[in-house]
């Protein structure tokens, strides 16, 4: 099988990302991304937007429902739709107006809530989306302080844990690393160092366990830690964090290994991996393949980060 081709016959979303990541065709892969917030996935999802600026009228979404604002914002990112588009900058000041954390005092949607895996996400999409000022000024300033001694994040009060989550702790790191990307050498504090110092000790934290280990036994954390589901909200698995060690650009890390042997052993013999059991949930609309049949976003994020470990290796 042509497994290029095939993921070039799917969304939009990705259409670009396969073009970009796997081809290096910068041209074809603009074309194709300027098509996501007018076409397929991202144009329904855009079109779902109540007028008051949520989705679903929540923004979080309560008992596992992903039709809210936040997880709407998370899958426009993942889909990679241009934040320059006049439609999705037009949802964005609607988020930015109208949108605030209810049940935390009325805080502006950007501004963030309490807990770490929000505002590592809500991080995340104000950076993509240009939507930086006081209020990421303050998430960052929260997630710094919240580093624990580990150096991961745990969403759980600190008297009750010190030990970091996996799943907090990628959330955290996503949004770090989108914020240093969206600012450059400038940052809160004048000196991004220290955001990206940071980061740099949480991934430690991860790699540490080689992504998915007890540093006492050995062990996989948690089975789901390989289930490999797209998209992943706020839990943590082995291609999740793989992709974020690619994305961040730096030389794979010797340790990583157990997790490539992982993603490896779950590649089909015909070059394809199968869609993982999708997250609790109510959704407006499937983005995967059903659960086992291949996915091509499983495919696509395995590849690049093959890809990414094969050109460090010439």
């Amino acid at each position: 099988m042509d497994v290029f081709a095939w993921l070039l016959e799917a969304d939009p979303s990705i259409r670009w990302q396969a073009l970009l990541d796997l081809d290096d065709d910068v041209d074809g892969a603009a074309a194709e991304r300027a098509r996501v917030a007018t076409e397929g996935w991202g144009a329904r999802l855009l079109a779902l937007q109540d007028a008051d600026g949520y989705w679903s009228g929540q923004e979080y979404g309560e008992d596992g429902d992903r039709r809210s604002t936040i997880w709407s914002l998370q899958l426009l990112r993942r889909l990679g739709v241009d934040p320059e588009a006049s439609v999705v900058r037009n949802a964005i000041a609607r988020v930015r107006d109208g949108v605030t954390w209810r049940e935390h005092g009325d805080l502006p949607f950007f501004h963030g809530e309490v807990e770490e895996c929000p505002n590592g996400g809500v991080l995340a999409l104000a950076s993509y989306f240009g939507v930086l000022g006081e209020g990421s000024d303050r998430i960052v300033g929260r997630l710094l302080d919240e580093q624990l001694p580990d150096g991961g994040w745990n969403c759980e009060p600190r008297k009750e844990s010190e030990r970091s989550s996996f799943d907090s702790t990628i959330c955290v790191l996503e949004g770090l690393l989108a914020y240093e990307q969206a600012v450059g050498d400038e940052a809160a504090d004048g000196d991004v160092s220290v955001v990206g110092a940071a980061r740099r000790r949480g991934e430690e934290y991860l790699l540490e366990r080689n992504l998915f280990r007890r540093r006492s036994t050995g062990e996989i954390v948690l089975p789901r830690y390989a289930n490999l589901a797209f998209p992943p909200y706020w839990f943590y698995d082995v291609l999740r964090a793989l992709d974020h060690f690619r994305a961040a650009g730096a030389s794979p890390d010797a340790r990583i290994a157990p997790a490539v042997d992982l993603l490896l052993a779950e590649r089909g013999d015909d070059g394809r991996w199968a869609a993982g059991t999708p997250h609790d949930g109510e959704v407006y609309f499937a983005v995967d393949a059903p659960e086992g049949e291949p996915s091509r976003w499983n495919t696509l994020r395995a590849l690049r980060v093959l890809r990414w470990i094969d050109a460090a290796a010439v």
